[in-house]
């Protein structure tokens, strides 16, 4: 089975071609959203870290940016500096150039200055977009296919239809010989037992164990149980009585396959294949940014309440288990589950189609939140604080 992809110089397949404006800290948002508003064909990560912040949190940003520069649906970058950050540019320009991508770099202070800045990114950008606008897609097995999956503004049919379905469709894809990488380490909260079972030993069952423990002493820190964020408003006010239950809706979009370990916010896929974890938070501007960072080149997400979003580089499918959420917002839906609600449609039958869905989009088809552009919601996931 294949998919029509761009076969990148390190042999990584994209579903997209598109040339990123990647801004090394906070302080080059401007500069790198009015690159992006002039050229087109580029897509900008507008984050707010990269300064004042601990050495683990700065490496971490670091790294984040390398992968997310690093993705196959990314034929060319444009690293825009300011001179004084935090993170290290330079390192994360060789790392992105290592791949054979087209890769550029602009200082703000060393150019003189914003309007400076501006221009010569601008260039700088309208060539990338040309080199890389010549590109064909080709045929690509799925194998090379990597999925990312998340769930959000859930409610009670979330767990009861389109969690269900994407677990069916993790299932397919990683006996196709794909990968499957899924995340939300605080709903995994009362139901990391059940992961900790699918582990492959029992060194990735206690790395669960760990990530779910560390994310619970993160939030007692601060003299608060984490239940008092989650579930959501939302979720409760759309039937989710308590993590736990919120936890084991959740995990099902995993499917049923082994685990096969615990990646880190910053890590991207290189060899592995399989269902992975990554250890991220639940809120979607972080999780997504460390979803893509894997080397996603697209990501189901599961809502019942309607959660429109997307996210830059990753095309995101949007598969709504709530009919009546699905027609109140069926311009930000990509799919129905309600089907499953009413009785229309099986788990298996909305599978396939959520399956079908996802090789159109991985050979071009546009989602609904990208054919609108919303998608600029992004941020890094750190740990300590800014200082």
């Amino acid at each position: 089975m294949h998919f029509m992809g761009y076969v990148r110089p390190d042999g990584k397949a994209g579903s997209r071609n598109l040339v990123g404006i990647i801004p090394s800290v906070t302080c080059a948002n401007d500069v790198a959203q009015a690159i992006t508003a002039q050229v087109q064909g580029t897509v900008g990560f507008f984050h707010h870290q990269g300064c004042c912040q601990l050495p683990p949190d700065l490496d971490r940003v670091t790294e984040t940016l390398t992968s997310l520069g690093c993705s196959p649906n990314l034929a060319a970058v444009l690293i825009v500096s300011l001179g004084c950050e935090g993170t290290d540019f330079q390192k994360m320009f060789s790392a992105i150039e290592a791949t054979g991508k087209p890769v550029r770099l602009i200082g703000i202070q060393e150019l003189g200055g914003v309007s400076n800045a501006i221009q010569k990114g601008t260039d700088l950008a309208r060539e990338l977009v040309m080199i890389v606008s010549g590109y064909q897609r080709e045929p690509v097995d799925i194998s090379h296919a990597i999925m990312s999956i998340k769930c959000g503004a859930s409610d009670t049919t979330s767990g009861m239809a389109p969690n269900c379905v994407i677990g069916y469709v993790a299932d397919k894809l990683v006996d196709l010989g794909a990968t499957v990488v899924f995340g939300e380490t605080t709903e995994f909260l009362g139901g990391e037992h059940l992961l900790a079972k699918r582990a492959v030993n029992g060194e990735v069952a206690q790395k669960i164990y760990d990530i779910v423990a560390a994310m619970e002493k993160r939030a007692k820190s601060l003299g608060c149980d984490m239940r008092k964020g989650q579930p959501t408003p939302g979720n409760i006010a759309g039937g989710l009585s308590s993590i736990e239950e919120k936890s084991l809706g959740a995990i099902v979009k995993s499917g049923t396959k082994p685990i096969q370990g615990v990646l880190e916010y910053p890590q991207r896929i290189t060899t592995q294949k399989g269902l992975w974890i990554k250890d991220s938070p639940g809120r979607e501007p972080e999780i997504l940014t460390g979803m893509a960072a894997t080397g996603a080149q697209v990501m189901l997400f599961s809502t019942g309440r309607g959660a429109p979003q997307g996210f830059p580089s990753m095309p995101v499918i949007k598969i709504c288990g709530n009919p009546n959420t699905y027609l109140h917002m069926q311009n930000d839906m990509d799919l129905n589950a309600g089907q499953i609600i009413t009785g229309q449609k099986t788990i298996e039958e909305m599978g396939e189609d959520a399956f079908d869905k996802l090789l159109r989009v991985l050979g071009g088809e546009m989602t609904k939140n990208e054919a609108v552009h919303y998608f600029t919601s992004i941020d890094i996931h750190c740990l300590g604080p800014v200082i």
